[in-house]
């Protein structure tokens, strides 16, 4: 009889370490993954920065250069597109991941013509407000990729521990999938041509 309950009692203490490994494993990926939807909020929050000071930009370079009109069209629609990439959903889809980039890629690029059409315009780069939004957009630029170097932080934690054994079976059962990076922007490795 002692016999019978020794091994009951070891078999229940088994099921119950494995059933506490269980839950421990699962409640360490809601936590990383709730780690990567917070940084993937502050990342969202600096792109909208971004996104909300490009039109008053816009409209001072307006005054300033009204004949450019084909830039600031540009510059708009890049934006448009850039806002509509936005969501939530984007770090669990790897081609919404890619849309998301290529649009913001694209307005970055919008936005450097804009700039290179200010140059034309020294009466408007002494023009205190676009000063001021000028300041903003390079502070929003380098906030963004600070954001994006703390989301591949995160993402990075998150991806090691659902690939790692056996957290990885548990990963699977629970549906936890993979995080896409950021990666550098197409052309990024090849350095400028600097020519005079």
């Amino acid at each position: 009889m002692k016999k019978g309950l020794i091994i009951s009692l070891s078999i229940l203490g088994f099921i119950l370490l494995i059933g506490f490994y269980f839950m421990g494993s699962y409640n360490g990926l809601v936590r990383l993954d709730e780690e990567v939807k917070k940084s993937w909020s502050q990342v969202e929050n600096v792109y909208q920065r971004r996104l909300d000071l490009i039109p008053n930009l816009v409209e001072t370079v307006k005054g300033y250069a009204a004949h450019e009109k084909e830039t600031f069209i540009s510059v708009t629609e890049a934006r448009s597109k850039a806002a509509g990439t936005i969501s939530p959903e984007v770090i669990n889809d790897p081609q919404k991941f890619q849309a998301f980039q290529q649009s913001q890629a694209a307005l970055g690029s919008a936005l450097s013509r804009l700039l290179v059409v200010i140059e034309k315009y020294p009466d408007l780069k002494a023009n205190e407000n676009f000063l001021s939004l000028q300041a903003q957009l390079e502070g929003t630029e380098n906030r963004i990729a600070v954001e994006r170097q703390r989301y591949n932080e995160v993402a990075q934690m998150f991806n090691t521990q659902i690939r790692q054994f056996p957290t990885s079976i548990i990963a699977k059962i629970s549906g936890f999938a993979s995080k896409e990076y950021f990666k550098a922007d197409a052309g990024a490795s090849k350095a400028p041509k600097v020519m005079f």
